[in-house]
């Protein structure tokens, strides 16, 4: 179990983009699961959309890249010490299959197909309340800055 204490060394990001609220379940190089809390006072539904706030895809996309490089730094044994970054390269078969809204929790799962040569591949799933709602394939690039 991380907490968001402890997601601050793995990741640089901070709020408003910070997406991962907890990690909950961990396998080095295999798999990772957390979620994030969505609530109706970030940033993002002043304007998405101000009369039927629905939390952006592209956000719920960000939320399962940021879990795996959390997954891929963690299953390496080291943290970020800003001379790394962590890109993502590539999203394919990506698919939303129901909006999420305040109130939800989405919950990640991602799961290490491949690493070479820091480039690691990855499928990702988000659920609500069990069910899914988004999917993709990630592709991920590690490099030296």
């Amino acid at each position: 179990m991380m907490e968001v204490k402890d997601i601050f060394d793995y990741l640089p990001h901070r709020y408003p983009f910070l997406l991962v609220d907890r990690v909950t379940e961990f396998e080095s190089g295999v798999m990772l699961k957390g979620y994030k809390n969505i609530t109706f006072n970030e940033p993002q539904f002043t304007g998405h959309f101000p009369n039927h706030p629905i939390m952006p895809g592209v956000m719920i996309l960000e939320g399962m890249a940021q879990c795996t490089g959390i997954l891929a730094f963690r299953s390496q044994g080291v943290k970020p010490d800003g001379s790394t970054m962590y890109y993502l390269a590539a999203v394919d078969n990506c698919r939303f299959r129901q909006p999420a809204v305040p109130g939800d929790r989405l919950d990640f799962e991602v799961i290490t197909l491949g690493n070479k040569r820091g480039i690691w591949k990855f499928k990702c799933i988000t659920k609500i309340d069990g069910k899914l709602i988004a999917s993709a394939d990630l592709l991920c690039a590690e490099r030296k800055v």
